[in-house]
C-alpha cells in the first residue's frame, strides 16, 4: 500500500514538473518572438527619408546682360519658373556676394508697389545684383524716386526700366474709394492718394484704375530728362507691367 502511494505521488510530481516546463518553454518562445514582431513593424512604418528628401541646390550666375531685350527675356524666364513653382536658389550665395563687393551691374530698374505680395526679386526668381528695386505704395514716383531711377539707368547703365502695378493694389483702392465713394483717408496716405487721383478720374472700377495709374506713372517717368534722353539714344527701354496675384505678369511693351 505504501509503495502504491509512493508511486502515485511520484507520478503526480512528474506531471506537475512537466507542465511547468511546458509553460516556461511557451513563455520563452513568446519572449523570443515579440521583439522581432515590433522591430518589423517599426521598419515597415518608418519612412524612407533619404528617398523622399529634396536637397536644395544653390546656383551662382554672374549674369552679363547688356540689352533691354535680353533683360526682359531673362525676367520672363524667371517669372515663368516662379509661376510653375520651379524657382531656383540663384545668386544668394557667398560666391555671389563676393562677386558684388567691387560694384553692381543690375540689368533692370523695377518701379513697383511696396505690397508684401509683390517682391520683384522673388516674382522674377532673381538674386543679388540683378534688379535695381524702387518700391513705394501705389508704385507712384516723386523727385526722390526719379532720382533713384536716374541713378539706375544712367550711372548703373540698366538697359530696361519696368513700371509695374498689381492686382488689388491698396493705395489705388484707397484713391478710388475716396474719389468715387467719398471714403476718408487718414494720415500721410493722402499724399499717395493725391498722386494717384488724376489718373483714375474716368476709371469705372478699381482694376481699370490700377491700369490707368500704371500709364500715368510711366508717362511721368518718360518725361524725366535723363530717362527721355537715354530712350531717344536707344540705350533704355521702358516697359509697363501688371502683376496678378496668381504670380503671372501681363506685359505692355509699346
Amino acid at each position: 500500500m505504501k509503495k502504491q502511494i509512493s508511486s502515485l505521488l511520484l507520478i503526480v510530481a512528474l506531471c506537475m514538473t512537466g507542465c511547468g516546463t511546458a509553460n516556461n518553454d511557451s513563455k520563452d518562445n513568446n519572449q523570443t518572438q515579440a521583439p522581432t514582431t515590433t522591430e518589423s513593424a517599426v521598419q515597415t512604418a518608418a519612412p524612407d527619408t533619404k528617398a523622399t528628401e529634396k536637397v536644395a541646390e544653390f546656383k551662382t550666375d554672374d549674369v552679363k546682360i547688356t540689352t533691354a531685350d535680353e533683360a526682359l527675356a531673362h525676367l520672363k524666364d524667371g517669372n515663368n519658373r516662379f509661376v510653375e513653382d520651379k524657382s531656383e536658389l540663384i545668386n544668394v550665395t557667398s560666391e555671389r556676394r563676393n562677386q558684388l563687393k567691387d560694384g553692381q551691374s543690375p540689368y533692370a530698374v523695377v518701379v513697383s508697389c511696396s505690397d508684401s505680395r509683390v517682391t520683384p526679386s522673388t516674382i522674377f526668381n532673381a538674386g543679388l545684383g540683378e534688379i535695381f528695386d524702387i518700391r513705394i505704395a501705389g508704385n507712384v514716383v516723386d523727385k526722390d524716386a526719379l532720382g533713384s531711377i536716374e541713378y539706375g539707368v544712367e550711372h548703373l547703365h540698366c538697359p530696361l526700366l519696368i513700371i509695374m502695378g498689381h492686382e488689388k493694389c491698396g493705395a489705388v483702392t484707397a484713391a478710388y474709394n475716396k474719389l468715387k465713394n467719398g471714403e476718408k483717408v487718414e494720415g500721410n496716405i493722402n499724399s499717395l492718394v493725391d498722386k494717384i487721383t488724376p489718373a483714375i478720374k474716368d476709371a469705372e472700377n478699381i482694376n481699370e484704375a490700377i491700369h490707368e495709374n500704371i500709364d500715368q506713372v510711366a508717362e511721368q517717368v518718360e518725361k524725366d530728362a535723363i530717362v527721355k534722353h537715354l530712350v531717344e539714344e536707344g540705350k533704355l527701354k521702358v516697359v509697363k507691367a501688371y502683376y496678378s496675384l496668381d504670380g503671372s505678369i501681363t506685359w505692355d511693351e509699346d
